[in-house]
């Protein structure tokens, strides 16, 4: 890579996680990357709210782009967790069944993790989920056990992310809106509110504005992005000593549903809500639907009753008219797209980067450096 050094190899559009791993995986292959956020800061858009679970891809679809993403990602999170100073809470997950409806989902839900290669999973009696976690309702049925989803950080995996690209070279340009974008045959010139940016490929991946960002590239969209408000409560680190495992609900077409966790940091997390909104920016919290997952939480796990909220919260997902990752290419454009990245984005996030780079790789393979061996922070 290389050429011009007023001209990146790579403009990365959007510093959210999948933003900052994608400029990391280009970085880490020796291109000059340029990453341009409209906001003062990374995550500040779907990335900053999320339920921080490393997902298995045990529920995904077979076959899928996302779930070949999501593994990836996961093998190369483990693998750099420890040289990255990465937390991992290793807590496993149950899909936990409270109708006889649900329990008669289970063996589908578990061919699926087997079929997606999850193969150390397992449907459990009433009997081992209350042994487990003795502090459920002791209306469960049984649930699915997927010994390998376990918790992060949120914020520092992402943030080391993009650290690593900028000691490799990255340049972050933030309060840095794109307001054109004009193509020479040879090299994008993007007009943004902090300045000029010249790059000769663009990777969008502005999440929640990624529709309209590739309008500003290809002339139209060819997706559109509808957002999914996701409500989240925070209960008390006393909370904790009453969940050990990721308490995940037996998923629908829709959403994966409201989950019961703890996280990283030692509290009680319950949620999100699914709450489709025309609005991209106001992830305002509501009292019926906060009272409703206090509710929700209090009912699988009664010891939680009275228990003190600490925060409250709310995220924007930026869904799109179809369920799957809209990762395409516009190769003779120099344009690539991460698009309509949900809730998986936490976990996917290092391998929808590489896949993206395999699909540059493709179309510029003479000019790639391949990294063998990454440097770490």
């Amino acid at each position: 890579m290389g050429g011009n050094t007023s001209v990146a190899d790579v403009a990365v559009i959007g510093a959210g996680v999948v933003g900052c791993a994608m400029a990391r995986r280009f970085a880490l292959e020796g291109a000059r990357v340029a990453v341009i956020e409209a906001a003062p800061d990374i995550l500040s858009g779907a990335s900053k709210a999320n339920s921080a679970i490393l997902h298995t891809g045990f529920d995904a679809p077979p076959g899928s782009l996302e779930l070949a993403c999501m593994q990836e990602a996961y093998d190369e999170y483990m693998q750099i967790r420890e040289a990255m100073n990465l937390p991992v809470l290793e807590t496993g997950a149950m899909v936990a069944a409270w109708t006889e409806d649900e329990e008669a989902r289970l063996p589908t839900l578990l061919a699926q993790a087997q079929e997606n290669g999850v193969t150390d999973t397992a449907i459990i009696p009433r009997e081992a989920v209350l042994a487990r976690e003795p502090n459920l309702s002791d209306r469960v049925r049984a649930a699915l056990l997927v010994p390998r989803e376990h918790l992060i950080d949120p914020w520092s995996a992402p943030l080391a992310y993009a650290t690593q690209a900028q000691m490799l070279g990255a340049e972050f340009h933030f309060n840095a809106a794109l307001r054109a974008a004009r193509h020479d045959g040879d090299t994008w010139h993007l007009d943004t509110a902090a300045g000029p940016v010249a790059a000769r490929t663009v990777v969008n991946c502005a999440g929640l504005y990624g529709d309209r960002v590739e309008a500003m590239f290809t002339g139209e969209e060819s997706f559109e992005i509808r957002p999914r408000k996701g409500q989240f409560v925070v209960f008390d680190k006393a909370a904790s000593a009453f969940l050990k495992t990721i308490l995940l609900p037996v998923p629908n077409d829709r959403t994966k549903g409201v989950v019961l966790t703890r996280t990283i940091y030692g509290n009680l997390l319950v949620g999100p809500t699914a709450e489709e909104q025309e609005a991209r920016d106001r992830p305002d919290v509501t009292r019926p639907e906060l009272e409703a997952l206090i509710a929700k939480a209090v009912d699988l796990v009664p010891a939680l009753e009275g228990m003190p909220v600490t925060a409250v919260y709310a995220g924007l997902r930026p869904a799109s008219d179809r369920k799957e990752y809209r990762v395409h290419a516009r190769a003779e454009l120099g344009y690539y797209c991460a698009g309509g990245i949900r809730s998986t984005g936490l976990t996917g996030a290092l391998g929808i980067a590489r896949h993206v780079f395999r699909l540059w790789q493709q179309q510029n393979a003479a000019s790639a450096v391949p990294v063998e061996t990454p440097p770490q922070p």
